[in-house]
Order: structure tokens, then C-alpha cells, then sequence
């Protein structure tokens, strides 16, 4: 079984606006989290998608769910969690409950920002997460990465070569992510909120899977213009 696991849990602050989050807004005539629960029903890899929402926000999810998915089965909302991670962790329970998902089940991971995704990048990511276990998507770094200890002056300037800049989705099994996450201690749990930097940290080999310049996410209000224009909707 391969469930998509949309993460939906934040609130939209750098979005510069406190009427709903981001996910929430409206892209071309639907709300961006609906792009993107799209891309995962279209795949052919995915059997069942489950998204983590913030608990103040569950029940216009499941509104959204009913009206352009006229309710479809395949389909859990449950609530996130305080970070990344535990959001994930709520994810895996509800394929579990709701979807009977077993062990060996794939997750993909994916932010529910994301709206243009692409199928080959979720083939991609289920194939490397059967073969290699876990899986990152990246993009090359463009620009010079610049490093600065104290914000104030540049302590170090990477090889270009060797910087990649992280996208969604990161994959893996239910077994595998509850095993990694079971053994950080509560410390860690707080502070490391990126599954990809989890498995790391636990000396997992997390494999590379290419990403796209499209695959952006959705942070900024020049992000929403950008994908407005993407869409072909630049009335707004």
C-alpha cells in the first residue's frame, strides 16, 4: 500500500495575513490544499491519501473534502500535531486505523503548499522509498549558498556543486518512520522537525530524488502570484 501524507497543520504566518492559512487560499478558482490532494488522486501509485490538518481547521477539511471530492472514501483528515514530525506521526495512525495500513505501507510525505507537484516526482519518491528505504526530493542549488554563524558575517561558502536546496515529498515505510521516531529522545523531538533530518541523524543513508523548480512551496504572497500566474489566473 502507498498513502500520500499531506501535511496541512500550519497557520500561514509569513503569509502576512490572519484570515485563514495558506492552504486555505484560493488558487484558480480552489483552494491550494485541493491542487494538491488532486495531484495525489490522479497518481496511479498512490491508493489512499490522508491529510494532517490543524484541529481549529478539521471541520473546513472535511467541508472542502465534500464539496470537491463529493465526499470520497479514500480520503482521512485527522488532526496535526505541535510540529512536522508529530503531524506526520498522526498521518501514520490514521492510515492505520482508518485504512487497516500495514508495516510496509510507503508513506509520501508531501507539504500541502505544493500544489504543482508532478507525478513523476511521486513515482520517483515510492520507487527510491521500496528500494533505499527513506527518500529526500531536492532541487541543485542554483546561487551560492551562503553560510553565517552569527548573522552578521560569512563563516563559511559551501561548494555550490554540493548544495541542494529540499523540497517534498520525503518518503518511507509506517515501519521504518516509527522506529526512527521512537528512539529520539524528547529533546530531539523538539528540535529536529524534519523527517529527512531524523533518519540522518539516526545514520540512515536518505537517498536523493530529483525534484522541480515547479515544485514550489507556497510561503510568501509573491509565492501565491507566482502560482496565480502559473495557473493562468493573474486577476488577483
Amino acid at each position: 500500500m502507498v498513502i500520500g501524507g499531506i501535511v496541512a497543520g500550519g497557520i500561514g504566518s509569513r503569509m502576512g495575513q490572519n484570515i485563514k492559512p495558506k492552504q486555505f487560499l484560493d488558487l484558480a478558482g480552489k483552494p491550494v490544499v485541493v491542487h494538491t490532494i488532486e495531484k495525489f488522486l490522479a497518481s496511479p501509485e498512490i491508493d489512499k491519501v490522508v491529510v494532517g490538518v490543524h484541529k481549529e481547521w478539521i471541520h473546513l477539511m472535511n467541508d472542502l473534502v465534500e464539496k470537491y471530492f463529493d465526499g470520497n472514501d479514500s480520503i482521512a483528515i485527522v488532526a496535526g500535531g505541535s510540529n512536522r514530525n508529530e503531524t506526520i506521526y498522526n498521518i501514520i495512525n490514521c492510515a492505520k486505523e482508518k485504512f487497516n495500513a500495514p508495516a510496509d505501507t510507503i508513506m509520501v510525505t508531501h507539504d500541502a503548499v505544493r500544489p504543482f507537484l508532478s507525478l513523476r516526482i511521486i513515482e520517483d519518491n515510492v520507487a527510491a522509498a521500496r528500494e533505499y528505504g527513506v527518500c529526500d526530493t531536492v532541487i541543485s542549488a542554483s546561487d551560492t549558498i551562503i553560510q553565517s554563524e552569527n548573522g552578521e558575517y560569512i563563516t563559511d561558502v559551501p561548494i555550490r556543486k554540493q548544495m541542494y536546496q529540499g523540497q517534498t515529498p520525503q518518503s518511507f515505510s509506517i515501519e521504518l518512520f516509527e522506529k526512527v521516531y521512537g528512539s529520539m529522545t524528547e529533546e530531539e523531538l523538539q528540535i529536529v522537525t524534519d523527517a529527512c533530518k531524523m533518519f540522518f541523524l539516526r545514520g540512515y543513508n536518505v537517498h536523493l530524488v530529483e525534484g522541480e523548480v515547479n515544485n514550489f512551496k507556497i510561503t510568501y504572497p509573491f509565492d501565491l502570484k507566482m502560482a496565480m500566474t502559473l495557473m493562468g489566473d493573474e486577476s488577483k
